[in-house]
């Protein structure tokens, strides 16, 4: 982007999805976009499987729409995958952690969704830019990773707090990207499924009233009220999960990112000046071929890992009227969103080492100067299965109901605390118990806080306006 061209942006909307390789989801799309670092058709890669005599696994498509067994991607596991430096033990690795894998569960690591087999993200992907090398911050899980999306370091945490009744509680105390926005007076919104994980970032529980469900989203849309910048988080688990983690139906997230984009779409006047940024946190324990490239540590906090190496690529689709269809090379990883903030307003700073010197992705990008009119329509797989039973929440859910006990132990209204608490029994059940639990503890914390601060905001501007026309200053 030439300096001197003005930014036809008002307003970004970044949906992030989970667990999953840019191979996996868009390695397809070397057939659509020239140059794209995809899968190569003719030679595809291959991992060996760890098991004498049987042969290594090659990349092959998959139409598979579900795993069973969620392959591993914390740090150790990543580590592993990474292989010093060769992306060759991934299905090793899967193999460890699952013994009594069968031959297809393990074929399926180095899986890739042919083209179009995914309606909506691969609308977005054929029809925008999509930046074949985005890599994830760090090579590990899905809390750590998002962190960084909202405040470029995790302050040296490497994993999420723990299970479903750890003692662990993990809140961040660091400055973030919307304390940032908030300061410069860029209005921003953060959407929810269920429990926002946003929420373990100390500084927004002064900004609750910035927290909107999922369920406003086409209304607000429709009407125009779309905040400067808007971040969204899918469902996380329950009857609604749709945020493409195992081992649930991968369509039932892809229907998200449609009606994201759809919705935008709906309203041609607004579109045209917003950008819709559609990426995923991790990799998912998935193979990708790209090997991560080192990084600087965001901070001092380097105590149980140096956090010079990136994690591995994921997919990344920056989709806008005024952008036209093709691929964009340049490296990124989370922190990049902090660096675009900072551009298209000056008044926000991007925070700590990483963001300082990652590249911003907006100067990469080649803009329209009058919006395109050819947009076509998301598609929408007209079979989605239901969200699947699982006996009980694990790994970065499992953190998230633990972290709703804490949100429960903040709700300051007796009987409603009261009614949490009678029901804690529903702890020790299965995974959609556990969900419904998690997710109404958040409901009544949310609703009890947002009514709060807006009586004390009232309350607060109309002491202010008194204490004006009484010429003793107030507060503008």
């Amino acid at each position: 982007m030439d300096s001197e061209q003005t930014l036809p942006i008002e307003h970004v909307v970044v949906l992030m999805m989970e667990n999953n390789c840019f191979d996996r989801m868009l390695g397809s799309m070397a057939t659509v976009h020239a140059g794209l670092d995809g899968v190569d058709l003719a030679r595809p890669h291959s991992n060996p499987t760890a098991a004498p005599g049987v042969p290594d696994l090659v990349q092959r498509e998959t139409t598979s729409r579900n795993i069973d067994r969620d392959p591993k991607h914390y740090l150790a596991n990543s580590l592993a995958q990474f292989a010093d430096g060769t992306n060759g033990g991934f299905v090793a690795d899967f193999v460890r952690t699952h013994p009594n894998s069968t031959p297809e569960e393990r074929q399926e690591i180095m899986g890739y969704f042919p083209r179009g087999f995914l309606p909506g993200l691969h609308t977005l992907a054929e029809n925008f830019v999509v930046c074949d090398r985005w890599f994830s911050s760090l090579p590990g899980p899905t809390w750590i990773n998002r962190l960084f999306a909202h405040s470029g370091t995790s302050r040296g945490h490497v994993n999420e707090p723990g299970g479903l009744f750890s003692s662990k509680l993990h809140m961040y105390g660091q400055r973030t990207l919307y304390d940032e926005l908030s300061d410069a007076g860029v209005p921003w919104r953060i959407y929810y499924g269920d429990v926002p994980q946003t929420l373990v970032l100390s500084h927004q529980w002064h900004h609750l009233g910035n927290y909107r469900h999922y369920a406003h989203w086409q209304d607000d849309v429709a009407k125009g009220d779309l905040a400067g910048y808007t971040f969204i988080e899918p469902s996380y688990f329950g009857p609604h999960q749709n945020d493409q983690h195992p081992p649930h139906d991968i369509m039932r997230g892809d229907a998200l990112i449609a009606e994201v984009y759809n919705t935008l779409r709906a309203n041609p006047g607004l579109f045209e000046k917003t950008l819709l940024v559609v990426l995923y946190d991790e990799h998912g324990g998935f193979y990708d071929h790209v090997v991560p490239p080192a990084t600087v540590p965001p901070d001092e906090h380097t105590e149980h890992f140096a956090f010079d190496l990136l994690g591995f690529r994921v997919p990344a689709i920056f989709v806008s009227p005024m952008l036209d269809p093709g691929v964009v090379s340049s490296e990124f990883d989370h922190t990049s969103l902090l660096k675009m903030a900072s551009r298209i307003w000056p008044g926000v700073k991007p925070l700590g080492r990483r963001a300082e010197q990652a590249n911003d992705p907006i100067a990469s990008m080649t803009w329209r100067t009058t919006p395109r009119r050819d947009l076509p329509e998301a598609g929408v797989a007209p079979d989605i299965q239901e969200a699947r039973p699982v006996a009980m929440l694990e790994g970065f859910k499992a953190s998230l109901f633990g972290f709703s006990h804490h949100i429960e132990s903040e709700i300051q209204h007796a009987g409603h605390k009261g009614g949490l608490m009678q029901r804690a029994h529903e702890a020790l059940g299965d995974g959609l118990s556990q969900a419904k639990l998690a997710t109404d503890r958040l409901a009544v914390f949310i609703d009890e806080r947002q009514k709060t601060s807006g009586v004390l905001g009232t309350i607060e501007r109309g002491f202010g306006a008194v204490a004006k026309t009484l010429g003793l200053g107030g507060r503008d």
